[in-house]
């Protein structure tokens, strides 16, 4: 933009892009700047950011993208539903994170399903039934007993699998589908920063926006997640793509059955998935604020968009709730509980989500460093992974906006809603080389450094391209080059 001096001469308006230290010699944006500007304009550079970002995927996956993952369970879903079942067909093809129902017929008769005693910590001849209260069954009472596997893990990313596995079966390969599924969300986040301009919440440039993006695509955790394949991390690669539509059909509240939508299908990758408040406030700002609501107009405007917005969150909800009760004869129960695992004593005793897990998910969140080696390797890192803060060192600058947005105080609400189930959650995320958990929130943190709008200084640019190259060894040493790793417990109860 221009405008005219005192002089009545023409100046540039200043931007954030100009604002920042110049290249050389106060000299502005380069031409080599200026043009990407051009290339990133329009449906052109967005396909260049997909393409770009694919092939950073694909080229750290390397030779994984011979052949599906060891861990592919959503391939294992969708297939069973392809026949027809719920279950496995037969034995799983390894013993990680399958859910085991035990089945015992009885010499009076009956039929059990549940839990026997010998895997929640309890006495070895308590049984605990799906439905109903525990009971002790001797092993004398057992006539036979047998095992119906199942595969835990929400359903949505099954569901968005279910067209290749028709196709190719179980030898569809998981790990291409999500480096090509990964490649969508940097170029999603592209276009939603590009949007967040379009409606007044922030000045960023195209360059601007496209450092934010290889922050988020290659100078994070997603890195290593979108090059592996696996159920774990398929899953958080599905949930950040609906992360992003539901930031962009919140904002305005302009969108509220999508926005359910968003939420809903988040429930059915990643539960829970704790990210209302965004929307709450949103349609609340929509119809002019909380003294607006007064008014039976505003209040009937937001009534409307609140129960657009809750519509697809019930319909959805209500079809999930059938799902697991056809499985666990529970509508709020998904799986997890009866999980073959070696912590699933701690599961029995402390549940899912414990403020007894808090301290350790704190530490592999926030302050877990990697050990540094006089001798080779150099360096080791747990298999609990690293403290965001080292392999995302630019979320700092989230705390230091330069301009104040109607969107940061719901955004850090979301956040801090949205962190907490993981946070209390059994697992810290082990196995893994980064806190994978926070990309459950990470592209809030994205939207609040576009709108902060401080200027993406040297400084800044220099740690997104230390934390790609720290991303960039994690994506390709992790579950590859075993020396890189160690694995300990800083856990007070159980192994790890």
């Amino acid at each position: 933009m221009e405008e005219a001096g005192a002089t009545g001469e023409i100046v540039p308006t200043p931007t954030a892009a100009a604002e920042e230290p110049a290249i050389a010699g106060g000299v502005a944006p380069t031409r080599s700047a200026a043009m990407l500007a051009r290339l990133l304009r329009g449906w052109r550079g967005a396909l260049l950011v997909y393409l770009a970002f694919t092939g950073a995927y694909l080229g750290a996956s390397g030779g994984r993208l011979r052949m599906h993952s060891q861990y592919n369970h959503y391939v294992y879903l969708a297939d069973g539903w392809l026949h027809g079942r719920l279950t496995l067909a037969g034995p799983p093809p390894n013993e990680n994170d399958w859910a085991k129902i035990e089945v015992f017929k009885l010499r009076d008769g009956r039929e059990v399903r549940g839990l026997y005693g010998s895997r929640t910590g309890g006495a070895v001849d308590r049984f605990y039934p799906l439905r109903g209260t525990p009971e002790t069954i001797p092993a004398a009472e057992i006539v036979s007993r047998s095992a119906i596997r199942l595969v835990s893990f929400p359903p949505f990313p099954a569901i968005l699998m279910v067209p290749f596995v028709a196709v190719w079966g179980l030898r569809f390969n998981d790990v291409l589908f999500t480096a090509l599924w990964a490649g969508l969300n940097p170029m999603l986040l592209f276009l939603l920063l590009r949007s967040l301009r379009v409606r007044g919440l922030s000045r960023r440039s195209d360059v601007d926006d496209l450092w934010l993006t290889a922050m988020f695509g290659v100078g994070s955790v997603y890195y290593f997640c979108s090059v592996i394949g696996q159920v774990w991390f398929t899953a958080e690669i599905v949930a950040v793509t609906l992360s992003i539509g539901y930031v962009w059909a919140s904002i305005g509240a302009e969108w509220p059955l999508l926005a359910g939508l968003f939420v809903v299908c988040g429930v059915a990758t990643r539960p829970p998935w704790a990210i209302v408040p965004l929307f709450l406030f949103e349609a609340v700002r929509a119809v002019g604020g909380r003294a607006a609501l007064r008014g039976p107009a505003a209040r009937r405007a937001f009534l409307r968009s609140l129960a657009r917005f809750a519509l697809p969150i019930a319909i959805g909800g209500g079809v999930l709730a059938w799902y697991n009760y056809a499985r666990f004869q529970n509508p709020f129960e998904f799986g997890h509980r009866f999980l073959a695992v070696q912590w699933q004593e701690r599961i029995f005793r402390f549940g899912l989500f414990n403020y007894h897990f808090l301290s350790r998910n704190l530490a592999a969140a926030l302050v877990l460093l990697p050990r540094i080696l006089s001798r080779y390797p150099y360096v080791k890192i747990s298999q609990h992974g690293l403290s965001v803060l080292v392999t995302s060192p630019n979320l700092a600058y989230t705390v230091m906006p330069q301009e104040p947005s109607p969107l940061t105080k719901p955004l850090w609400i979301t956040i801090a809603v949205a962190a907490l189930p993981p946070l209390l959650y059994q697992n810290s995320g082990y196995i893994q080389c980064g806190y994978r958990f926070s990309l459950d929130f990470m592209i809030y943190f994205m939207v609040l450094l576009a709108i902060g709008n401080r200027p993406l200084t040297r400084r800044f640019r220099g740690l997104v391209v230390v934390a790609f190259a720290i991303n960039l060894f994690l994506a390709i040493t992790f579950d590859r080059y075993g020396e890189f790793s160690y694995d300990d417990s800083f856990f007070p109860h159980g192994n790890n």
